[in-house]
């Protein structure tokens, strides 16, 4: 090996160590800028993915990226980023990457989805109408259940590296982060909503205790308020005729109902 063959790859090497370095560096700030938008706005779903699938698509070289979340037998869409066309819902079927990574709990790569017909016939159907060719697909796992997936794609046959897949499990990782903080946010609020509502229930019942319209009115206006409903109607039967003697809302009722 001569002396100039020597510098060559030795400068390659330099290049290859300082293109790393950067990417570990993009990652590193992009994983920081995750964590920071769950941590500052964690009941903002969408808001949180959007910031996930941005980053996927970017550091992946990717031209969009997608999360789903499991929603039945079907996928709805809670994010996207890229210049790829994507549905708003997607079934939850194998015939479809998403769908399969989805049931078979497992990280999919699909070189040209366009030319898979026998094995992802809807998914291959939808390639072909909307022009996308490899595609990548990342369950979101909590515990053993798959509650999501993270898609990436690009319009050209070229695979995903390693190392674009490790880090596309990094971002599912984040992603479910955010699902699970937001869901069980919610669920803190409406405990403490229920909460709130018996106490004036109780309230209402000690402090009128001969009023009862007061506390019927009461009654369904929690019942309103935390079924997010239009109204709420106590009936009470009279023979075979129901009065209304308790109403809140704005749709109207009939003096009695059969």
């Amino acid at each position: 090996m001569t002396s100039e063959t020597s510098t060559i790859s030795a400068d390659q090497s330099l290049e290859e160590l300082r293109r790393e370095l950067a990417e570990a560096r993009e990652q590193e700030a992009a994983t920081a800028e995750i964590l920071r938008v769950i941590s500052s706005s964690p009941t903002d779903l969408q808001h949180m993915c959007a910031v996930v699938t941005s980053s996927a698509a970017r550091l992946c070289d990717a031209f969009d990226a997608t999360i789903f979340q499991v929603d039945g037998h079907l996928l709805r869409r809670v994010a996207h980023h890229g210049s790829i066309l994507q549905d708003d819902i997607l079934p939850l079927t194998r015939g479809v990457v998403t769908g399969r990574a989805v049931l078979d709990r497992r990280t999919i790569q699909v070189a040209d989805v366009q030319a898979e017909t026998g094995e992802y016939p809807e998914g291959s159907d939808r390639a072909q109408r909307i022009g996308h060719r490899t595609i990548l697909a990342v369950p979101l796992m909590r515990a053993s259940e798959a509650i999501g997936v993270i898609a990436i794609r690009r319009s050209e046959v070229r695979a995903f590296t390693d190392r674009q897949v490790d880090l596309v499990k990094i971002f599912a990782d984040q992603a479910v982060i955010a699902i699970e903080n937001t869901r069980l946010l919610n669920e803190v609020r409406d405990s403490l909503q229920q909460q709130t509502a018996t106490a004036d229930v109780l309230k209402a019942i000690s402090h009128s205790t001969f009023n009862l319209p007061k506390v019927l009115d009461t009654l369904v206006e929690s019942a309103a308020r935390l079924c997010d409903a239009f109204d709420a109607l106590i009936l009470q039967a009279d023979g075979d005729v129901l009065h209304p003697v308790g109403h809140y809302g704005s749709i109207p009722i009939p003096g009695h109902l059969p």
